[in-house]
């Protein structure tokens, strides 16, 4: 009975606990990424048809090809800082790893100037010429429900739009009411900014990584790197309450979720430099 109460223990350990919570993380974001392909393959359909070509495909999938680049990247980073030892991230690894790293950061980058190109998709508007959009019911014809969404225009959303100003997207059988481009306008915005901030935290990242492993990253530069990482976290919580707000619940959910993965970044970080700091002070003394 003991031995069945020690094993439970163990199983229960809290350290056991917060790594199980942080891997189910890790997995909602995986099917985070599966969600946003669907949503952009039926977004692509409508925008562009069958005219996706390896030029315009991030415009087509950068939501994509962004959550697929950053969960590499945030794995990558949680074998430097938490599984695999200093010892252990040499020769052969290091380069593997920086290959890999490399590889996501022109994705991302890619992948934001697929938000870029997307905002300017969606801000060339011209005046709608048609008087009467319900003679468009049925036919190649889409409307703007979201920055994603483009749905056919049935006898119900013509009816809604009746008699509201509308917008066309320029060059594209997309038509919208001056409302919808706007809130499409603000969350393509959104995006613009939310991939721009985590570029800038990640770099921090990379730098205190870099610092740790040349062991010059000192406390001072620790609590430096805190405050101007909060900074941006903000801006990122701010984003994720807009999403809550004018976006859809996936939207919402991802960011958060992405919040708190990077907090577990920020804790591996922290844990990685004390253990560090321990042994120099062990071997001092």
């Amino acid at each position: 009975m003991s031995e069945a109460i020690h094993h439970q223990g163990k199983f229960l350990h809290p350290h056991r606990i917060f790594t199980a919570f942080k891997w189910l993380v890790y997995i909602l974001l995986a099917w985070n990424g599966v969600q946003f392909f669907q949503e952009d393959l039926a977004a692509s359909a409508e925008t562009f048809g069958n005219t996706i070509s390896w030029i315009n495909v991030v415009e087509a999938f950068s939501a994509s090809i962004d959550t697929t680049a950053w969960l590499v990247l945030l794995l990558v980073f949680e074998f430097e800082t938490a599984i695999i030892s200093d010892e252990d991230l040499t020769g052969g690894l290091k380069w593997f790893l920086s290959v890999l790293k490399v590889v996501c950061y022109f994705l991302i980058i890619y992948a934001f100037y697929g938000y870029l190109s997307k905002y300017l998709v969606i801000t060339d508007l011209l005046p709608f010429q048609i008087s009467d959009i319900c003679s468009l019911a049925g036919s190649d014809w889409n409307f703007v429900l979201s920055l994603d969404d483009y749905p056919p225009i049935d006898a119900a959303a013509c009816a809604a739009m009746q008699g509201q100003e509308l917008l066309q997207i320029s060059g594209l059988e997309i038509v919208g009411t001056r409302a919808a481009m706007d809130a499409a306008w603000g969350l393509a915005v959104i995006d613009i900014i939310n991939a721009a901030t985590w570029l800038v935290i990640v770099i921090l990242l990379e730098a205190e990584v870099w610092m740790q492993l040349r062991d010059v990253l000192t406390d001072r530069l620790m609590r430096m790197g805190k405050y101007l990482k909060g900074f941006f976290y903000s801006i990122l919580f701010v984003a994720a309450v807009y999403w809550g707000f004018e976006g859809s619940f996936l939207d919402f959910w991802d960011a958060f979720l992405w919040l708190v993965a990077f907090i577990f970044i920020e804790l591996n970080i922290f844990q990685w430099h004390e253990e560090v700091e321990e042994l120099y002070e062990a071997g001092e003394s």
